[in-house]
């Protein structure tokens, strides 16, 4: 299954509890790009340039981390991707990796939300520095305004998730990814979901129309 949307969609959110759902792995392209940022390799090191500006990671930087990752033995039994693929090159590149891998995407789930609340959502979100716990300023404050619950570190608020660069993230999406899901209407495999609400809310609505097939 593939998750697609714009940022501050809720497709991490909606990916573990599907992950707990079906019992396959949640891969996330991000994930994968920020622990190479944190670690800074060479690849990280060159994807932080473009995340920092809200553009969207070269095709090169981000396949490598994804080949490598869907081939592990935890994949067998399937998947669950967020954020990947963005462009309809990544999802070309993909098919043929599923093809090598003899298998393929059953479900492309989208999760629609309007701006507005997106640059909500996402200007409000604040992140350990220690942990990688995340935390809503207005959704899901911390006990202690910027102190970590689970370990008393740090909360600090991502380049990325500033109000100029997130503006500039959703503009990326609507020109670049929103083709992305023309390509696998056309394919018969997407399925549109209404991503306002609670989280139970919306993964009920992705599960009724996954399990129903349409």
């Amino acid at each position: 299954m593939l998750l697609i949307g714009p940022p501050g969609a809720g497709k991490g959110t909606q990916a573990k509890l599907l992950e707990e759902r079906f019992d396959v792995p949640h891969i996330s392209s991000g994930d994968l790009l920020r622990s190479a940022v944190k670690r800074k390799t060479p690849m990280g090191v060159q994807a932080k340039r473009f995340m920092d500006r809200g553009e969207l990671v070269p095709d090169d930087v981000v396949m490598g981390a994804m080949k490598e990752r869907l081939q592990r033995n935890d994949c067998a039994r399937g998947f669950i991707l967020d954020g990947f693929p963005r462009t309809v090159p990544q999802a070309d590149a993909l098919a043929a990796i599923l093809a090598d891998m003899g298998t393929r995407l059953d479900h492309v789930v989208s999760i629609m939300v309007p701006r507005e609340e997106l640059v909500k959502r996402l200007s409000g979100r604040r992140t350990c520095r220690d942990c990688g716990t995340m935390y809503h300023i207005i959704f899901d404050p911390p006990s202690n305004p910027g102190i970590c619950n689970k370990c008393n570190g740090e909360l600090y608020q991502r380049d990325d998730d500033q109000e100029d660069t997130i503006i500039a993230r959703l503009d990326v999406y609507d020109r670049q990814t929103a083709p992305v899901l023309a390509a696998y209407r056309e394919r018969g495999q997407l399925r549109e979901i209404d991503g306002v609400g609670s989280q139970d809310q919306v993964c009920s609505r992705i599960l009724q129309r996954v399990e129903a097939g349409s």
